[in-house]
């Protein structure tokens, strides 16, 4: 693989993995806190899922930075414009509704993307996705069935993923764009097509919205920076707790 093949991998793989803990994170304040007993184990396994997954992600991209930096010193000795999240991941929970469908937009993107990435020419992406696809298909099920409960609930409940939804659509169009470095990865057969990601997450998005009789946001300007590490505010408030214990005691055995 050529050193800029590499670096584009290490990019992407960050980003995979960033994104996956930060949700996973996010989801953790909800343990003890959610409506029903259920749901409150069912998304604390969906988090440690992510964190698993990020974990995979994070060793792979150490590995290919080549500078000795694991998964743990990835995560938690990174500022907040050293990462590389989706901006959709690192948005408040505010409410059940509200978590549910940032879930939703999330898994529905996931499951398409792991499930390509199983025919990766990179044996160890894909090994990773195999391990993951299998994870995110019931992620995906979970959060698509509580949309449409809500959805097609009470009018409380209908109305408060309509405005969830409405707050949360604009930071889509991150999660399928397409830079320069990622072309080489998609000509080398190692990443799907960003154009092929966002036809099959719009069809699986739009068929459970209609299950959900909610009406798909308009398409217009999106939010943009999470690759470039430029976040919003929130990002840098889930990282100083996440992070706390181990850069108050760093390098401690345990």
């Amino acid at each position: 693989m050529s050193t800029d093949l590499k670096e584009a991998l290490f990019g992407y793989t960050l980003r995979l993995g960033d994104t996956s803990l930060v949700l996973g994170h996010r989801l953790s304040e909800w343990c003890g806190h959610a409506p029903e007993l259920e749901e409150d184990i069912a998304l604390t396994n969906v988090a440690l899922d992510l964190v698993g997954h990020a974990r995979m992600l994070l060793t792979y991209a150490g590995e290919l930075e080549g500078k000795g930096r694991d998964e743990d010193r990835l995560a938690y000795r990174r500022d907040v414009f050293d990462y590389r999240n989706h901006l959709l991941v690192e948005q408040p929970n505010r409410d059940f509704g509200h978590t549910i469908v940032r879930q939703f937009l999330h898994d529905a993107w996931a499951v398409e993307l792991y499930g390509r990435l199983c025919a990766s020419t990179d044996e160890t992406l894909a090994g990773i996705a195999a391990k993951a696809v299998k994870e995110v298909r019931y992620h995906v099920r979970h959060s698509g069935d509580w949309l449409v409960r809500l959805g097609d609930g009470t009018e409380i409940s209908h109305a408060k993923v309509a405005d969830a939804l409405g707050r949360l659509w604009p930071y889509t169009g991150e999660m399928v764009e397409r830079d320069e470095s990622e072309q080489a990865l998609v000509a080398a057969g190692i990443v799907p097509d960003p154009a092929e990601l966002k036809a099959a997450w719009t069809a699986r998005v739009e068929a459970v919205l209609n299950d959900a009789t909610l009406d798909r946001p308009a398409d217009g300007w999106m939010q943009k920076g999470g690759r470039r590490g430029e976040h919003s505010e929130h990002l840098g408030y889930l990282l100083a707790e996440m992070q706390f214990l181990p850069r108050a005691y760093p390098d401690a055995n345990w």
